[in-house]
């Protein structure tokens, strides 16, 4: 099969498309037929080896590929040939025309939902439910302040917050996607980009909050805006740390959350499929029932080829992409015609 392997941790350009073996489904194994695939930020840090999981080489790419069971493993139960599932395959490998993956990683899709909505929306709103739902323990009516609001986790969290009916505030830096946010569902934007961050996220985020400040801060970035996040929460507030793409990885004296009675706690959402595969299938049953009711739907996609997975990987390491970019295996190409 054709797939874009890693030989070597650098530039994104290492990201070359070669023939490679054909998987085959071991026991409990589901072998998926690859249709569509996002591209995600984590794949830059993977490719670039500046991730915290150093992977074996050759390595491929891709988180939640989307497609059809074509073959199973022994002892595989709850799947047929031909049934349409997304693929939360770790480390990766979903830049590929095939993959064997668990089948306890696999959830069947909705009959309305495409390969294209499938693959925008894996790996965002999972991460955005056990953001909110799980480590958030997110109540009814709560303020929940979304760091990076501009991205794919970003995006996706702000419209399940809505959904769920949290008074959203969404955290972006960027004036020319302040629009984004807002057509999620955001209540507010909190801007990222004002002089004296230290101060003025909190200032922002009580004049919206009636002085009460967030419930929930759901972070990505880390560095100065943790920093200054921290300082917004309310009264038992939670900070769920997700990622650091703003550079620093930061650091809190213990003391600030005895006294201030906050939580801050992180997600690995791999540890989560591995771990507790009942949680992720009940993640993803309430996620699809939200998607079949209406109330949420992929962030603004753009549709590439496989071929393009270089450019879209460098627009989301540039920060130029708007919403998700989600590349298509040539067999899903025909399909659009």
């Amino acid at each position: 099969m054709r797939a874009v392997v890693i030989d070597e941790f650098g530039p994104l350009e290492q990201a070359m498309i070669r023939e490679t073996p054909d998987p085959v489904p071991a026991p409990n194994e589901l072998l998926v037929e690859i249709h569509a695939t996002a591209a995600n930020y984590v794949d830059t840090l993977l490719i670039g080896g500046k991730h915290q999981s150093r992977l074996s080489l050759p390595y491929i790419p891709g988180k939640g590929p989307a497609g059809i069971v074509r073959g199973m493993g022994d002892d595989v139960d709850g799947f047929a040939i031909g049934d349409r599932v997304v693929a939360m395959c770790e480390p990766g490998g979903g830049y590929a025309e095939q993959i064997a993956v668990p089948a306890t990683q696999c959830h069947l899709l909705p009959p309305s939902m495409s390969f294209v909505d499938a693959a925008s929306m894996a790996l965002i709103y999972d991460t955005a439910w056990f953001s909110l739902c799980e480590r958030g323990r997110y109540q009814p009516g709560e303020t929940v302040l979304v760091l990076g609001a501009s991205g794919g986790v970003g995006l996706a969290a702000i419209q399940l917050a809505k959904a769920l009916g949290a008074h959203v505030l969404a955290g972006v830096s960027n004036p020319e996607k302040f629009d984004l946010a807002i057509e999620a569902g955001a209540d507010a934007i909190i801007d990222l980009g004002r002089p004296d961050l230290h101060d003025s996220l909190r200032a922002q985020v009580h004049a919206v909050t009636d002085g009460r400040g967030a419930d929930i801060v759901i972070d990505p970035l880390g560095d100065v805006i943790f920093d200054a996040a921290i300082r917004a929460l309310a009264w038992c507030g939670r900070l769920v740390v997700i990622g650091f793409a703003a550079g620093r990885i930061p650091t809190i004296k213990a003391n600030y959350l005895l006294v201030r009675n906050i939580d801050v706690c992180g997600l690995q959402i791999g540890d989560y499929r591995k771990r507790r595969p009942d949680i992720t299938a009940k993640c993803f049953d309430e996620l699809y029932a939200l998607y079949e009711a209406g109330k949420i739907k992929p962030p603004p996609t753009t549709i590439l080829p496989i071929g393009q997975c270089v450019d879209a990987l460098r627009a989301i390491q540039d920060r130029t992409a708007r919403g998700r970019i989600v590349l298509l295996q040539d067999r899903a190409q025909e399909n659009l015609k």
